[in-house]
């Protein structure tokens, strides 16, 4: 059966407000009694997916010394994983829509805790990048499912706005809080149980699968898109292998040129090919409608500024103030009190009263602003005076800004696309990270490098006042990329208030009716 685009104007009936988005008009069906539940499950496994892309940062110099990583391929603890995860996303979203989310999401939940056992109990850098990687499989399959249930089994337009502010709270809060168990398992267990806790959270997340969530059902019979799959899946690892491998060589390097290169010619041929595909692995409709497009380029730019400051501001605590793993990890607590805060507070309140722009610009705004706190820190700079306030303006207009954006990029699907929508999503933050990352580091890098030349300091020379400018040069490279970074969230709510241009989801629902009623001109 091919596949069927959504009207995106005039309905062809009445639409009453509590008629789940994507779905023809009509009276919505009732509403499963142990959704909220669900939502515990699916929060769950959102949790764990975003927090293993974090939670190995703190725990990766104990697992080096364990295993007896080199500098050189200790990066693929986490390349691996990004790798896998970011180049299967539309794949394990498809295969969501084609064979069933509830069905995907269980397999995604019991395979990643088995590749997060033998993550744990690696014997040697190779075991323990092969788990890395299989995890990654097995989160391009979970978090396409995940998303999509939770689109499909809320569809009260309030309740729904609730769920995804808990939602977007987890996405947006789940790298902090992955730092804070990190440098909790590994200061007061061993870095082995970094991965080892997935096990039992997962486990309790496939049996609250079994009995809470109610499976919608697959929207199309459909084959797989094979070619698709291959083009689209290798289009997008070549280019987050690219910018991974910028952050260790020269961006003129041959390798990463032909990765990146590559990798844009081969999603260009996708493109192509979805459309003439009959069943397409991406119908491209999702990423035209101008609302979903803003959304996804929103979160890629978001997603760009934050990776690399995340990773900055632990640098600068445990490096530059010598602070212990579990220290810095809870440094982040407020964040994620504001992340919180802003999610389920403030935009879950007003998502059905304003425009989505209405929240996402000022919101993007707040959090340039905790950015350029951030990066006017020295050397000197206390946790008070600096880190506090950036941080928690930062966690409250990212908590405002990722329930609306992660709203509007699953919203207006039709139910058997679901899938493919919310890998496009997660492949866009994928793809986000691995720039952000490369960039950020690049800019930093460099800008250490300019001003220890400046100042002609030779850090080998390993004198007290050579390890004072080296750590000066170092604070110097940060706040220029933080300062960066806070341009690409000015660029982001930009992008925002372009393209997102819906009315608030409350007067578009009121007003539905009417546009039915109301011949075409």
């Amino acid at each position: 059966m091919a596949d069927t685009a959504l009207p995106e104007n005039v309905p062809a009936r009445p639409v009453s407000p509590g008629t789940a988005l994507g779905e023809e008009g009509g009276s919505a069906p009732p509403a499963d009694p142990r959704r909220w539940w669900g939502l515990v499950v699916i929060a769950l496994a959102q949790l764990i997916v975003v927090l293993d892309m974090t939670i190995v940062n703190i725990a990766l110099p104990s697992a080096q010394r364990d295993l007896g990583m080199t500098d050189g391929n200790r990066q693929w603890a986490i390349t691996a994983y990004t790798l896998a995860f970011g180049g299967l996303l539309l794949l394990g979203g498809r295969l969501g829509d084609l064979f069933g989310r509830r069905r995907s999401f269980i397999i995604g939940l019991i395979g990643f805790a088995v590749a997060s056992a033998l993550g744990g109990a690696a014997t040697a850098p190779g075991m323990l990048f092969a788990a890395r990687a299989l995890q990654g499989v097995f989160a391009a399959l979970l978090a396409p499912a995940a998303l999509s249930l939770l689109t499909t089994t809320f569809t009260d337009p309030r309740e729904r706005g609730k769920a995804f502010g808990v939602f977007g709270a987890i996405a947006g809060a789940g790298s902090a809080i992955g730092m804070l168990l990190g440098g909790l398992l590994t200061e007061y267990l061993d870095w082995r149980w970094c991965l080892y806790v997935n096990a039992p959270v997962a486990a309790l997340a496939v049996i609250g699968a079994l009995v809470m969530l109610k499976d919608p059902g697959r929207g199309t019979r459909a084959r797989l898109d094979v070619l698709g799959a291959a083009l689209g899946s290798a289009g997008v690892l070549s280019i987050v292998y690219g910018f991974s491998e910028a952050e260790s060589r020269d961006w003129d390097d041959t390798r990463v040129l032909t990765l990146l290169i590559g990798g844009v010619l081969t999603l260009g041929i996708f493109s192509l090919w979805q459309t003439r595909a009959r069943t397409p692995l991406l119908p491209l409709h999702i990423v035209k409608d101008r609302q979903r497009a803003g959304a996804y380029l929103t979160m890629a730019l978001i997603t760009i500024a934050m990776f690399g400051v995340f990773l900055f501001l632990t640098y600068y605590l445990q490096g530059i103030k010598g602070w212990s793993p579990l220290k810095t990890g809870t440094a982040y607590l407020p964040m994620t009190v504001c992340m919180i805060i802003g999610s389920t507070q403030i935009s879950v309140r007003l998502l059905p009263r304003v425009p989505v722009r209405a929240l996402i610009m000022p919101g993007l705004t707040l959090a340039a602003g905790g950015l350029a706190v951030l990066a006017t820190m020295d050397v000197d700079a206390t946790y008070l005076s600096h880190v506090l306030p950036g941080i928690c303006m930062m966690g409250l207009g990212m908590g405002v800004t990722f329930m609306a954006a992660i709203s509007t990029a699953t919203g207006r699907v039709a139910p058997h696309e679901q899938g493919a929508a919310s890998a496009t999503l997660n492949t866009m933050q994928q793809v986000g990270g691995s720039v952000g990352t490369a960039l950020l580091n690049t800019i930093a890098a460099g800008a250490t490098s300019d001003w220890l030349a400046r100042h002609r300091v030779d850090p080998a020379q390993g004198t007290a006042q050579a390890r004072a400018a080296l750590a000066e040069a170092t604070v110097h490279g940060y706040s220029l990329a933080t300062w960066t970074s806070a341009g690409i969230i000015l660029l982001a709510a930009l992008v925002a208030g372009v393209f997102i241009n819906a009315k608030a989801p409350g007067r578009q629902a009121a007003e539905a009716p009417a546009r039915a009623g109301t011949p075409a001109g």
